[in-house]
């Protein structure tokens, strides 16, 4: 005869196993999901673009984002964070990653995006390289599962091109 102990234990041990294989399966069907993200952006304003007293370049943008991001939602999805990057290349490095915006969303309700938005952060270049630049707009989202691996993936949006002159 177990004691209650034994019994106890082997339940706990057996409750566990279970939730184990439900969090590996859950994490296993996210791995065959395929999302179709559609998503536009595009600069409307440059709202200011001047040479900081440190030589810095420091550009504030307003812009238009359009996403349907509700595809990125499964039965497994606790949140999506996405953020919207400016990218440049320059003479000192290849690839120049400034965030210019971010928001989380908390349900597919919410997935739907249509928005003009001042850019949350601004775009700042170590030095003054940033004149007459082609940036490219790139959306990045991170899909927060309740068990299993994040998903992150990108997408590229628009290209524009600064001003050969400040602003202000």
């Amino acid at each position: 005869m177990h004691s209650w102990m034994q019994r106890l234990l082997t339940a706990a041990t057996t409750a566990a196993a279970l939730l184990a294989a439900v969090c590996a399966a859950a994490s296993a069907l996210d791995a065959f999901h395929v999302p179709a993200v559609q998503a536009q952006a595009h600069v409307t304003k440059i709202n200011r673009f001047h040479k900081q007293i440190n030589g810095n370049d420091k550009v504030t943008l307003t812009f238009n984002v359009s996403a349907n991001l509700e595809s990125l939602f499964t039965w497994n999805t606790k949140q999506v964070f996405v953020f919207l990057t400016a990218e440049y290349k320059n003479a000192k490095n290849s690839l120049n990653q400034i965030s210019l915006w971010d928001h989380i969303i908390p349900d597919k309700e919410h997935a739907n995006l249509q928005l003009e938005v001042k850019s949350k952060y601004p775009l700042i270049d170590q030095g003054s390289s940033l004149r007459g630049k082609k940036v490219q707009l790139v959306l990045h989202w991170y899909v927060m599962p309740n068990a299993g691996t994040m998903i992150q993936d990108q997408m590229a949006l628009s290209e524009f091109k600064l001003p050969d002159a400040y602003t202000s």
